[in-house]
C-alpha cells in the first residue's frame, strides 16, 4: 500500500518525509506539492512527486490516484478561514472520491473542547473527514515549541529579559520534527484507524524555565519579564509583524497564559519513544 504526503514543501511535511523515507521504500511514497520543483528533492530520492493544489479537486484527484494511506496536513492559508474550510472540504472531497483508506489529518490539541479560535476550522475539518466515512487518524497537534523558541529569541540574550505575556503558565509545546515523526509513525503501521492522538510533551515547560535555559546556553544572564496583551503587541510590531498579526499573537498569548495549552498527554511518547528536550530547540535556534 502507497503512501501520499502533502505539503511537503512545508516544514512539517517536509520533514514526515524524510522520516518515511528512513523506514519504507521509496517508490512506497507519493509527495503532492503546489509546485513541483520545490519537491525536486524527494523525485531525486526515488519518491514520485505528483502535484496538488488544495483549490482544485481534479488535481487532488490525479495526485491521490492509486493511494492507500494519506497524511492530509492542514492548509497554510492563514489569512483567511473560510477558505482554508473550503480547502479541506476538497482534500476530504478528493480523498473519498480516489478510494483513500486511511487519512492521518494534523488537527489541533483538544480540537472539540478548545474555546480558541484557531480550533474551529479543525472542529470542523475532523467532522467533514467522519461524514466521509473513511477511516482517520486526528493527529491533534499543541504548539510547535519552535513558535516561541526561535531566532527571535537572540533579543532576549542580548537585552537581558524575556518579554513575554505569558508569565506563569505551563506549555506543553513539542517540536515540528516530533510532530513529524508521530505522523510518519501512524502511517507505517497498524491499528491507529479512527483513533484520536493528543500530540503533546510529555511534561510541561514555563518561560521562566525558558529563561534560565536562555542563561545557561548563552552564559548572559536573562530574565523573565512579564507583558500586557498591549504592551506585547507593541513590540511585535516594533520587530516588523504587521499590526493586525501582532495583536492577534499578543491575545493568543495572553489566553495561553491563562492555561489552555497546560496539559500533557503520553500519546506522543507511545508513538515516536523519547521526545526532544526544551534545550536542544533553545541551542537549534540560538545557533
Amino acid at each position: 500500500m502507497r503512501i501520499i504526503v502533502t505539503g511537503v514543501t512545508g516544514q512539517l511535511g517536509r520533514i514526515a518525509a524524510e522520516t518515511l523515507l528512513e523506514k519504507v521504500p521509496a517508490d512506497r511514497l507519493i509527495a503532492v506539492a503546489r509546485n513541483v520543483e520545490k519537491a525536486a528533492w524527494l523525485a531525486e530520492k526515488g519518491v514520485e512527486v505528483r502535484h496538488g493544489d488544495y483549490n482544485d479537486l481534479a488535481s487532488l484527484l490525479k495526485a491521490f490516484e492509486g493511494g492507500g494511506k494519506l497524511l492530509f496536513v492542514s492548509s497554510s492559508e492563514a489569512s483567511d478561514e473560510t477558505l482554508r474550510a473550503l480547502q479541506h472540504a476538497t482534500v476530504t472531497r478528493a480523498a473519498k472520491m480516489s478510494g483513500i483508506t486511511h487519512i492521518a489529518y494534523t488537527s489541533i490539541f483538544r480540537a472539540q473542547e478548545s474555546p480558541l479560535a484557531l480550533s474551529l476550522l479543525h472542529r470542523t475539518t475532523e467532522n467533514m473527514i467522519r461524514l466521509s466515512g473513511i477511516p482517520y487518524t486526528f493527529l491533534r497537534n499543541t504548539f510547535y515549541t519552535e513558535v516561541f523558541v526561535n531566532e527571535s529569541l537572540r533579543q532576549a540574550v542580548e537585552s537581558g529579559a524575556l518579554v513575554t505575556p505569558i508569565a506563569t503558565a505551563g506549555l506543553n509545546t513539542a517540536s515540528r520534527a516530533d510532530m513529524a515523526k508521530a505522523a510518519a509513525a501512524v502511517l507505517m503501521s497498524d491499528g491507529h484507524e479512527n483513533r484520536i492522538y493528543e500530540i503533546t510533551a510529555p511534561k510541561l515547560w514555563t518561560m521562566k524555565e525558558l529563561a534560565q535555559i536562555l542563561s545557561d546556553v548563552s552564559g548572559k544572564p536573562v530574565v523573565l519579564k512579564p507583558a500586557t496583551a498591549a504592551e506585547y503587541a507593541k513590540i511585535l510590531a516594533g520587530w516588523g509583524m504587521p499590526e493586525p498579526a501582532a495583536a492577534m499573537f499578543a491575545a493568543l498569548y495572553a489566553q495561553l497564559d491563562e492555561g489552555e495549552f497546560a496539559q500533557t498527554s503520553d500519546d506522543l511518547t507511545r508513538l515516536i519513544g523519547e521526545t526532544t528536550p526544551l534545550e536542544t530547540v533553545v541551542k537549534r535556534a540560538l545557533a
